[in-house]
């Protein structure tokens, strides 16, 4: 890979960050972050991935065992539950944040 190719390159993280940005969500500032609120945010993504694990096996062995008209039932019901698990993961994180940017 030339430099110039790798230049162009970014990150995981850049391109979360411009994906949160596009979503009207501002940048997030770690410096103003206390090493609690670090810590409670971990402890609320750590919580967010143990449920999606769950479900994901829940959901493989329900799958495994459905007849197809049920997967199709299923695999909406599954998709519904992870939104549902990302967007509350995503709340308590920005109420989080938004503490201390209250004065």
């Amino acid at each position: 890979m030339s430099a110039d190719k790798a230049k162009g390159m970014k990150s995981a993280y850049e391109l979360a960050l411009e994906r949160l940005e596009q979503r009207g969500i501002d940048r997030p500032d770690a410096a103003s972050l206390s090493e609690e609120d670090r810590r409670e945010m971990q402890d609320v993504r750590q919580r967010a991935e143990a449920k999606l694990a769950e479900l994901q096996i829940l959901h493989r062995d329900r799958m495994a065992k459905a007849d197809p008209v049920k997967r199709y039932e299923e695999e909406e019901e599954y998709g519904r539950e992870v939104r549902r698990i990302e967007e509350d993961r995503d709340a308590k994180l920005e109420r989080i944040r938004q503490r201390r940017r209250q004065p």
